[in-house]
């Protein structure tokens, strides 16, 4: 036979004779003797080349075989493998640790742990292992060979003794135990890393910020962080991690698998740590924390937990945040904290709710999220009993009770109740708005002000009120809006009793009783409790009115202002009353309303008799009597009752008038008012009765004649018997009677019963008749009375007289011919008491009166 052959051969007899003498088998066979020494003497009689004798060892001092023998010591001892085996007789032992082995094989693998050898290469990685056996398993890994197959989960293994260790798994095996805790591990490499847990031991230092680690394993992970090394990266959203096992924990949010159930109500979690915590909750007690920190006295239920812990002492006290975010530049005492942080950035949001598709950027978040679908609380507050899903809201929650803030701002003084709200409160004062809306770049403070920011952009109202279908970007508007069907104002100032439907409409009443007012007007003086109050405020200075309606294009200093305007054109009456079923769009006229059906008016004109619900509005009702005018004005010295029509006034001493109508001249001092005057020229009419589909140019007469449908008139003249809908009709319809005609002409100084008479009447006098017909030529000073001219050139009679059927060019005319029908004759002579029909009865009769005086 060649070498090569000869020493196949020799190998394969070598395994052969091993595995016989290893079950006790003798070699009674000659021709095995015959080979046993052919093959096995030359190598026993070899020396070595250092002189060393073959069966000695230089470190331990024993006798053993060669070290390329393979087969047990029964040559030198004569005794059989097995039988060290029943008796526990350990012939080769390391004398440096004191180590003992049953075979010589075993004692070479132990050595080279020692000598660092490692003989067997893998040729496909370079690779390099201890023995033979190692680098065998190690192979199949390239081979992607894994035969072993774990009956309970499928999960498969390239090694027997690897699907063995698995199996503890399931089995709940430990056992490894630690000696100086009690504590037991499932595999040997866990029980030898909680060991220096005890000891200390941190052998492997990071280079780069001194760190230790237990393991160079651990050291490479962390090593990661430095780098910015991510190697293990998900198939499914390609997202990186610096160990496998963090991308393992991650592939179970994809595939939800959840391996961990516990054992006592069945619960699964996709987490082992996830478990441990929930497994807290069956216990209870001390016992099941049994770490606890030197300083503080906080109990935990690991070790690596307590560690965590001291490093949060250490950092607090010192200031160290070494986890330094680089695009905002904000600090963090743990990596996990950053990592978290930086979603917020990116906009990454990989937990995703099951139930409503919602995403969030942490797991924590999402848990929070979960109890809202289950209404699951099990933090209960013990002095009002209410429920909060997490310990740290009710924590929160129970400082109200005690009223308890320790945090205070250093600039303005303000305290809080927690670090986070006075981190927010300091970014007012630093002016740092860290959240930007991505679609339009505006910038904001909090990250729930661009929430609210983006919904604009999307339009989205997922939250509907199932009384009227209005619909709310945010569950907290809907509730507010709730209230005001419910009528429910659970909060109450302390100091007046008055209550409010929300929070923050009682804070700012709060401000009224606080003389504290930091923001000044430099203007006019006034002062204000909040930044939002004094900018709007400084809008009625300035006149910026940004907020501008889509429909009409007009103007408005605040969001508000303009969302109750836009209720004119969609038709939209929230506020309902109860008791008759009438609906308002503004809650003005609704709170108004309902003080009809209330009998309580408790302060009552002493003059008139008329009782009013507040003491503001008989004071103000008191004016007219007196005759008081408090409001002047400064340019002509004109008086008025109210404040409202003073700013109306000082509009006309006004020069400027920017906006001018092209085709008729007339100049404004505003673009809303300009709009709204060209509506007459343009024939526009947007706001529509919906009971009689009238048009109408503005939206204030609009409102004026819904209330002629209205049966509701409980203002009644004595005279005549009319009944009208509010007191200043009645006032105005009074002058009738009484000739009272207040308002004169400059010009002629012909006086009117109403300011509308004489506007139509001065435009007489100006020459400017920018209205003409087609059909005659004829001019007229407004597009109304070209109207009504033009009914007789293609006799259009639009009113009817409802008994007769006859028709007639102008609603005043068939007002007038009805009278005759019903015999009324409201007109009555002040001198003789004759009583007439008509006005123009009326008037021809005065005159009588007059020429008989003339005569005298």
């Amino acid at each position: 036979m060649d070498p090569s052959q000869k020493k196949l051969f020799r190998d394969v007899m070598q395994e052969t004779i091993w595995n016989l003498t290893t079950i006790g088998k003798e070699r009674e066979d000659s021709r095995c003797e015959e080979i046993f020494s052919h093959v096995i003497d030359p190598l026993v009689n070899k020396t070595s080349s250092s002189g060393v004798k073959p069966s000695e060892h230089h470190g331990c001092d024993v006798l053993i075989a060669h070290s390329s023998l393979t087969v047990p010591l029964t040559a030198h001892t004569g005794h059989k493998a097995h039988e060290y085996q029943d008796h526990g007789e350990k012939p080769c032992e390391y004398k440096e640790h004191g180590k003992a082995f049953h075979y010589h094989q075993y004692f070479q693998k132990h050595e080279r742990t020692h000598t660092a050898k490692k003989p067997c290469v893998c040729k496909l990685c370079g690779k390099v292992f201890h023995c033979l056996r190692s680098l065998q398993t190690h192979g199949r890994s390239h081979m992607k060979e894994k035969p072993h197959v774990c009956k309970q989960c499928g999960k498969t293994f390239s090694s027997y003794s690897y699907i063995k260790k698995h199996e503890r798994i399931h089995s709940g095996e430990k056992p490894y135990i630690c000696k100086q805790c009690g504590k037991a591990f499932t595999f040997l490499s866990s029980l030898q890393t909680h060991e220096q847990v005890h000891s200390g031991k941190k052998p492997y230092v990071c280079k780069q910020c001194g760190r230790g680690f237990s393991t160079s394993f651990f050291t490479k992970i962390h090593e990661r962080t430095h780098s910015g090394e991510k190697p293990y990266v998900c198939k499914q959203c390609g997202k990186a991690f610096i160990s496998s096992k963090y991308m393992k924990r991650h592939e179970r949010i994809h595939s939800g698998v959840k391996s961990y159930t516990c054992k006592q109500c069945g619960k699964a979690f996709s987490r082992s740590d996830s478990l441990r915590l929930h497994e807290k909750k069956h216990t209870g007690g001390k016992s099941s924390k049994p770490y606890t920190c030197n300083q503080c006295g906080k109990a935990f239920s690991h070790c690596y937990l307590v560690r965590r812990h001291d490093t949060i002492h250490e950092r607090v006290h010192s200031g160290e945040k070494p986890y330094t975010c680089k695009q905002c530049g904000k600090a963090f005492l743990f990596l996990s904290s950053l990592h978290i942080h930086e979603r917020i950035h990116s906009g990454e949001k990989p937990c995703v709710c099951k139930q409503c598709g919602k995403a969030f950027p942490s797991l924590s978040s999402l848990q929070l999220h979960e109890q809202t679908h289950s209404g699951k609380k099990p933090c209960v507050c013990k002095e009002c009993g209410k429920g909060f899903s997490s310990s740290s809201h009710m924590k929160r929650h129970e400082q109200i009770h005690s009223g308890e803030k320790p945090y205070m701002c250093k600039q303005c003084g303000k305290a809080f109740s927690s670090s986070n709200y006075l981190k927010t409160h300091e970014r007012i004062h630093s002016g740092e708005k860290p959240y930007t809306c991505k679609q339009c770049g505006k910038a904001f403070h909090f990250p729930r002000s661009l929430q609210r920011h983006e919904i604009t952009h999307s339009g989205e109202k997922p939250y509907v009120c199932k009384q009227c279908g209005k619909g709310f970007s945010s569950s907290s508007h809907l509730k507010r809006h709730e209230q005001i069907h419910s009528g429910e104002k659970p909060y109450v100032c302390k100091q007046c009793g008055k209550d409010f439907s929300s929070s923050i409409h009682m804070k700012i009443h709060e401000q009224i009783h606080s003389v504290e007012k930091p923001h000044v007007c430099k203007q006019c003086g006034k002062g204000f409790s909040s930044s939002s109050s004094f900018k709007k405020h400084e809008r009625i200075h300035t006149g910026e009115k940004p907020y501008v309606c889509k429909q009409c294009g007009k103007g408005f200093s605040s969001s508000n202002y303009l969302k109750t305007h836009e209720r004119i054109h969609s038709g939209e009456k929230p506020y309902t009353c109860k008791q008759c079923g009438k609906a308002f769009t503004f809650v003005s006229a609704f709170r108004m309303h309902e003080k009809n059906h209330s009998v309580e008016k408790p302060y009552v004109c002493k003059q008139c008799g008329k009782g009013f619900s507040s003491s503001n509005y008989i004071k103000k009702h008191e004016r007219i009597h007196s005759g008081e005018k408090p409001y002047t004005c400064k340019q002509c010295g004109k008086a008025f009752h109210f404040p409202r029509n003073l700013q109306m006034h000082e509009i006309t001493h006004s020069v400027e008038k920017p906006y001018v109508c092209k085709q008729c001249g007339k100049g404004f001092s505003s673009s809303s008012s300009f709009k709204k005057h060209e509506r007459i020229h343009s024939e526009e009419k947007p706001y529509k009765c919906k009971q009689c589909e009238k048009a109408f140019h503005f939206p204030r007469s609009l409102q004026i004649h819904e209330i002629t449908h209205n049966v509701e008139k409980p203002y009644i003249c004595k005279q005549c018997g009319k009944g009208f809908s509010s007191s200043s009709s009645i006032k105005k319809h009074e002058r009738i009677h009484s000739e009272e005609k207040p308002y004169s002409c400059k010009q002629c100084g012909k006086a009117f019963h109403f300011p509308l008479s004489l506007q139509r009447h001065e435009i007489t006098h100006s020459v400017e008749k920018p209205y003409v017909c087609k059909q005659c030529g004829k001019g007229f000073s407004s597009s109304s009375s070209i109207r009504k001219h033009e009914r007789i050139h293609n006799g259009d009679k639009p009113y009817t007289c409802k008994e007769c059927g006859k028709a007639f060019l102008h609603s005043c005319l068939v007002r007038i011919h009805e009278i005759r029908h019903t015999g009324e004759k409201p007109y009555v002579c002040k001198q003789c008491g004759k009583a007439y029909g008509e006005p123009s009865s009326l008037s021809k009769h005065k005159r009588i009166h007059s020429e008989i005086k003339t005569c005298m």
